[in-house]
């Protein structure tokens, strides 16, 4: 499913870029939180969050030294297999973890128009899938347009985009008031709920 939004990403400079992607894997977090929850493996969510607040610390914090190769190192070895678990909730918490690893990626190499799209289209893909399972079915692109769910993912990436782009100069409020915004809802983008 194609998002409009991924052809205006282009003009943007890398600390969007990666704002942008930080924003959606903070949204994706609880669906990961949850799975580790539900297998107890609280270490896992726990090297999650920490790597996720190291690529905040990155972009809020003048002259930060991250070694990302080694953060990319040790999500890898929390990724889950969906080929162990028999529960839905794997999905999402892979979709999260792959998130996660392709802005690491992006910061390392660089790609971040790539990456950016990249993790836009799985953001909207979790929720995609998570219809058709609930639905036990594949639906058309007009049925998932249609979708409130769909729409209410689209309508917080535009939202996050929008602030960004009205942003000349990279702003480190504006980044952290993102971040504490997305992280105060407690919600992802499949409507999971952090409850801690």
């Amino acid at each position: 499913m194609r998002n409009p939004i991924q052809k205006r990403l282009e003009h943007f400079e890398t600390w969007q870029h990666l704002t942008f992607m930080a924003c959606l894997c903070e949204r994706m977090w609880p669906n990961f939180q949850l799975f580790c929850q539900v297998t107890e493996q609280p270490d896992k969510a726990k090297t999650y969050q920490n790597i996720l607040n190291l690529v905040w610390e990155y972009l809020t914090v003048k002259g930060a030294k991250i070694n990302f190769e080694n953060q990319l190192e040790k999500l890898e070895e929390i990724i889950p297999d969906v080929n162990d678990y028999d529960f839905f909730g794997v999905v999402p918490a892979l979709d999260a973890a792959e998130g996660l690893g392709d802005l690491l990626h992006a910061i390392i190499a660089g790609e971040n128009l790539e990456q950016s799209i990249k993790i836009s289209q799985l953001s909207l893909q979790t929720v995609a899938t998570l219809l058709e399972t609930e639905q036990e079915r594949e639906l058309s692109e007009t049925e998932l347009k249609s979708a409130v769910e769909i729409e209410q993912e689209l309508d917080v990436q535009w939202q996050i985009f929008r602030t960004l782009k009205e942003c000349e100069e990279r702003d480190v409020d504006l980044i952290l008031d993102l971040k504490n915004e997305i992280r105060s809802s407690k919600i992802s983008n499949i409507g999971i709920e952090i409850t801690q």
